[in-house]
């Protein structure tokens, strides 16, 4: 199950790390310095328990992902209308109903 992030702040972050160890295909959308320190250290997710490392493709264009069986989007709510144009490749193509 191909699985896309869109934010990997502090919420995709934690999504991200634990569906990673889950055994999902796990990728990634970041941008700037925390897109860097994904790429080299991984995503990283510290507990009381100690620190789940999930090594994981993260890019800030969508496109490298290709399309998604899901993609979960943790924006702050003033960056959905971007993220709703640029995410296109990440999405199969709506296919037609045959009920009417």
């Amino acid at each position: 199950m191909k699985i896309c992030i869109y934010g990997a702040g502090a919420i995709g972050g934690l999504i991200g790390a634990k569906l990673a160890c889950s055994g999902a295909e796990v990728s990634l959308v970041a941008r700037g310095p925390h897109l860097e320190a994904i790429r080299e250290n991984g995503l990283r997710l510290r507990t009381a328990g100690g620190e789940i490392v999930a090594r994981v493709p993260a890019s800030d264009d969508p496109g490298e992902f290709g399309q998604q069986d899901f993609v979960i989007l943790t924006l702050k709510a003033h960056q959905a209308s971007a993220a709703a144009v640029a995410m296109q490749p990440l999405l199969a193509p709506i296919q037609p109903s045959s009920r009417r």
